[in-house]
């Protein structure tokens, strides 16, 4: 605990920097923990849970994932979840749904809901990217894109420059506003090849049934560790985003989003 300091309101993100610790937000990245069961949301958000990604890129009981040929969106038990989360404070996260799903999760939705790390998918077309119809119907729900720099989203993979990167951001900027806009960057470090395998599956294999051999593609040179933020906030004030701007993009934003997304309901 000298450390970390969890995350459970907005507040907490503050204490943690008062005392020198990381804050640390505690979430699901797929919601198939909760099986058929919406009373264990509850449960895991008395455990410190705040947020959830609706699926991991294939179908569950929730919702359609990214990587399906069939985007049958948002079903009635993830309608039902989705409420149940609005209730709690915690955010609903749709990085790795299908579109429908996305559109789906902000029309059920009775709060903002999050994209926490991708891209618009006119920089790089992949599905995890999304769309840019799905993005201003994001942002006038009050929603959060969270861009990011994973290689695989970004426009010459990790060639990408950092000035490719920031002219993404002021044309979404451009396209939704700049009050909707953070970083999600999506950095994996120390993970060995098993888990992205995993991660382009969207499930546990065992070696007979499992892709070929993948490896982690390389960050771009401008964003190798956390200590590399400091590039993206110097590369956006130098593509003409203002200080306020660039301190909106950076954390203030997000740090907005998570005031009224955390608070509990009911």
């Amino acid at each position: 605990m000298d450390l970390i300091l969890r995350v459970n309101e907005a507040t907490d993100i503050k204490k943690a920097h008062q005392t020198g610790r990381t804050g640390i937000i505690l979430g699901f990245q797929n919601t198939s923990p909760i099986g058929e069961d919406f009373s264990l949301i509850e449960i895991y958000h008395q455990l410190g849970i705040r947020i959830m990604q609706l699926t991991y890129n294939n179908q569950n009981h929730v919702g359609t994932g990214c990587y399906e040929e069939d985007d049958a969106g948002l079903t009635r038990f993830g309608r039902i979840a989705v409420r149940e989360m609005n209730r709690l404070g915690i955010i609903v996260d749709v990085s790795h749904t299908s579109e429908r799903t996305c559109f789906d999760a902000i029309e059920y939705s009775e709060r903002p809901i999050a994209i926490t790390h991708a891209n618009p998918v006119s920089f790089r077309k992949v599905v995890r990217n999304k769309s840019n119809e799905l993005l201003k119907e994001l942002a006038i729900t009050g929603g959060m894109l969270g861009f990011s720099i994973y290689p695989l989203h970004l426009a010459n993979g990790s060639d990408c420059k950092l000035e490719e990167f920031c002219d993404m951001v002021l044309r979404t900027a451009d396209l939704i506003g700049v009050e909707h806009l953070g970083l999600g960057t999506d950095l994996c470090l120390d993970w060995g090849s098993d888990y992205l395998n995993y991660m382009r599956s969207g499930t546990w294999d065992d070696q007979r049934n499992s892709q070929s051999q993948v490896e982690w593609p390389d960050y771009p040179s401008w964003f190798q560790k956390n200590e590399d933020l400091q590039n993206v906030a110097d590369g956006l004030a130098t593509a003409g985003f203002s200080d306020g701007e660039v301190r909106m993009i950076m954390g203030g934003n997000w740090y907005r989003f998570f005031e009224e997304g955390l608070s509990r309901q009911g």
